[in-house]
């Protein structure tokens, strides 16, 4: 079991690769870090389709959301194969795929407690106005978790 758990929830964008970056820059050359890469996607709905063309077009719309889906966990194992090539052995490196239930700092927030990570690296993009109004994931993550370190990359 490794000595320190680290979580990256991961959102495809530049700021997450800026945190890969970091990672391989202070992590690389410590042999007992497991490092987890997480994402919780909004899962595509399922409904029946009858013989009819609306439906039959909502069905191919929903077809295409399940592709993206797809790429975004292709896309997930490609950050880990970063990882790896940089250095991290094969045991060291995890990702976590799974539907959403719940917002997206709940499900950070509830797989810190039950894995009992000891650090999670956000990102966060500087100087969004929707924070403003809806409140952003990290702060939503740093009110509520406890003897975790949170770093922020921003």
């Amino acid at each position: 079991m490794a000595n320190q758990k680290i979580l990256v929830p991961y959102n495809f964008t530049a700021y997450d690769q800026k945190a890969l970056d970091f990672i391989i820059h202070t992590f690389v050359h410590l042999k007992d870090v497991e490092i987890t890469l997480f994402n919780a996607y909004t899962p595509v709905p399922k409904i029946e389709t009858q013989e009819s063309t609306i439906m039959e077009k909502l069905q191919g719309n929903l077809n295409i959301l399940s592709l993206k889906v797809k790429g975004m966990e292709a896309d997930l194992k490609a950050a880990c194969q970063k990882l790896l090539k940089n250095g991290f052995l094969e045991q060291q490196v995890h990702y976590l795929f799974k539907p959403r239930k719940k917002d997206v700092a709940r499900e950070i927030i509830d797989l810190v407690v039950n894995d009992q990570f000891n650090l999670v690296i956000l990102n966060s993009k500087p100087g969004k106005l929707s924070h403003y109004f809806t409140g952003n994931v990290y702060s939503k993550i740093i009110n509520k978790i406890e003897d975790t370190a949170v770093c922020v990359i921003t």
